[in-house]
């Protein structure tokens, strides 16, 4: 597979973090926007183990312009270094990426003083991929860099899981029952696309509460997972209180939710497409300095409404459909919001390929939604 360029654009002399799960390509982007930076790699145990045990030995470096300190979180006593740096006003620019926001939260950004801007780095989008994204393929395998451009990613993809737990969870002592969370994690699975029920979550996994509210702790700090809140604004309808959960990537779901002869291929697939929406997304928004609410909606009456976008000169109600042909109850949750907010645009994706008009909402292919998903362009 040829290099694909991707959608984030850099700060502008700026320094920044670069944030995002591990396989994501936050390596290989900074390679190719800084060729000429000055490295240092905290994934090299010979240098993870000389910054670790004297940070300061970074004022030592002869500096290009551009500073690149891969995976900032092994070391996070070194931000206080490159905070010292950045006072001196001499140009540096430091690129700091990182795959957990754990250590940073409690020691690092803080310590920049709001001197480094946040950046994250996603899965591909479809349009990244161009001709050679598959909507079949992503809804089973996912869009990790990692894994996609492998030639064999559903073995690669089962592996993700476990490097997680050996290299991040295990190695920096975030649980103490591994087997427990490995559990946690596949019951979560179930959670995807859903509200949270902590308790219930608790119950199957056969821990406290307060483990299992420490183990999504844990799972939102790798960005290996996101909440959808609920949109409320001006709401006339009493609407529920609880946000949605989705992993990053539909692949990871997919991954670990295992199926059986009870389960129904056609519902699991359903919240596959939903996932592979949320994530394009998330990512569209987040590209463009997230100048929009993304949430859903859901009253008490069981109106529900998959993805409202809401910015300043965009208002969209997204319901994504599993099916090749429409009825008349798919379009009940659209309609319901519509009604109390008649200023936004109702749109309904589905598998089909024609573009239609039904109940006066605009009904869509939602290949064709995702491959002309573009930041900083409104979504049609």
């Amino acid at each position: 597979m040829n290099t694909i360029s991707r959608f984030l654009v850099p700060p502008q002399n700026n320094s920044f973090f670069l944030l995002g799960p591990r396989g994501t390509g936050k390596s290989t982007w900074v390679n190719q926007i800084y060729p000429n930076a000055t490295l240092v790699n905290l994934l090299d145990p010979e240098i993870f183990r000389a910054y670790q045990a004297k940070p300061e030995r970074l004022k030592d470096l002869v500096f290009k312009k551009e500073i690149i300190i891969d995976e900032v979180q092994k070391v996070p006593e070194i931000l206080s270094v490159v905070h010292e740096l950045i006072e001196e006003k001499k140009g540096y620019q430091f690129i700091l990426t990182g795959s957990s926001a754990r250590k940073l939260k409690r020691t690092g950004v803080n310590l920049l003083g709001g001197r480094a801007e946040k950046c994250s780095l996603h899965p591909f989008m479809a349009a990244e991929l161009g001709k050679e994204f598959d909507l079949k393929t992503a809804l089973h395998t996912g869009l990790i860099p990692v894994v996609v451009k492998n030639e064999n990613p559903l073995n690669i993809l089962q592996a993700y899981v476990g490097l997680y737990l050996k290299e991040e969870v295990q190695s920096e002592g975030l649980v103490r029952n591994l087997g427990n969370f490995a559990r946690f994690l596949e019951v979560m699975s179930f959670s995807q696309g859903s509200t949270l029920n902590v308790s219930n979550i608790a119950r199957e996994c056969q821990v406290s509460r307060k483990i299992t509210e420490g183990y999504l702790s844990i799972l939102e700090d790798l960005m290996l997972s996101f909440y959808l809140p609920v949109f409320a604004k001006r709401a006339k309808r009493k609407t529920v209180s609880h946000e949605k959960f989705y992993y990053f990537d539909v692949g990871v779901f997919a991954s670990l939710r295992k199926t059986g002869p009870l389960d129904v291929a056609s519902e699991i697939d359903g919240i596959a497409l939903e996932s592979l929406v949320a994530q394009h997304l998330r990512a569209w928004n987040e590209y463009q300095g997230a100048p929009h609410l993304l949430s859903y909606w859901r009253t008490q009456a069981g109106n529900e409404v998959d993805f409202i976008v809401y910015g300043p000169e965009t208002f969209f109600a997204i319901e994504v459909k599993n099916k090749t042909q429409l009825s008349s109850r798919d379009f009940t949750g659209l309609k319901a919001f519509h009604e109390e907010y008649p200023e936004c645009k109702p749109i309904l994706l589905y598998r089909g390929q024609e573009t239609l008009k039904q109940h006066n909402i605009l009904c869509i292919s939602v290949e064709k939604f995702l491959r002309n998903l573009i930041p900083g362009k409104f979504l049609l």
